[in-house]
């Protein structure tokens, strides 16, 4: 129980320690480790979303492809409204686009993040909810982390921010936390509901996996192909989803 625990507030945590930059950070965080970290990243979801979460869709229909592709889309397009209808978070930029509004910048941020945080707490929940009927423990904590890891620079961009405006730090700071807090009501949540959804399960998993791809090829790897030290990006990415990778089968 104590891992589950870890493993649904873990992505808070992620979006604490970016938040806790603005202690002892007066910049942007440095672009090597920004690139480091979304590279990493996003290897280990794009990993995630295969081995944890549609190939075990795909085994829990019996093969059957349907549920997963029609999980995964719908993912997919849920996470491309909330961009079309809220404020577009560019992860390394420290810029919001989005509909009109009297919210000044850093307000928009916190609110772009906190909605995106919704569906990857979600995807936390499923997948140790999938844990109790058959998905590895690994495979929920490598979910876990590599969210966590993605919300690191997404707590910096609004704590760091807050602060150049005039806020304190620990006021930022707090602002950063709290846009985080949503992911471990999602994943409680959908726990929950995890016995009355049970049926459902294998269109969950796929639609967590096209949330968290989502989130990988419309934020993560545009940001790490730009600029300088794209290498290390590439590099990283490769390690988390050779992580990932082992973790799911050897460890599984």
């Amino acid at each position: 129980m104590s891992v589950v625990i870890i493993g649904l507030i873990m992505p808070l945590l992620g979006t604490m320690l970016g938040s806790s930059f603005v202690f002892f950070m007066r910049r942007d965080i440095p672009d090597r480790l920004q690139k480091t970290l979304l590279g990493f990243a996003s290897g280990v979801m794009v990993a995630a979303s295969f081995w944890s979460l549609l190939l075990p869709a795909i085994d829990m229909e019996s093969g059957n492809v349907l549920p997963a592709a029609l999980g995964f889309l719908l993912g997919m397009g849920f996470l491309l409204i909330i961009d079309e209808i809220t404020p577009h978070l560019h992860v390394g930029s420290n810029k919001a686009e989005g509909p009109r509004s009297r919210l000044s910048r850093t307000a928009m941020l916190a609110l772009a993040v906190t909605i995106h945080n919704l569906p990857e707490g979600m995807a936390v929940g499923v997948v140790f909810a999938g844990e109790a009927q058959g998905l590895t423990l690994s495979a929920a904590l490598a979910v876990s982390i590599g969210i966590a890891i993605q919300n690191i620079p997404e707590g910096a961009i609004i704590s760091m921010p807050m602060h150049a405006e005039g806020n304190s730090r620990w006021r930022s700071f707090l602002i950063g936390t709290l846009s985080g807090v949503v992911e471990p009501l999602g994943a409680v949540a959908i726990l929950l509901l995890a016995s009355v959804l049970g049926v459902a399960l294998p269109y969950m998993l796929a639609f967590a996996a096209g949330a968290m791809m989502y989130v990988v090829v419309e934020e993560l790897i545009p940001e790490t192909a730009q600029g300088t030290h794209t290498n290390l990006s590439t590099i990283s990415f490769a390690i988390g989803f050779v992580l990932m990778m082992v973790m799911d089968v050897l460890l599984g």
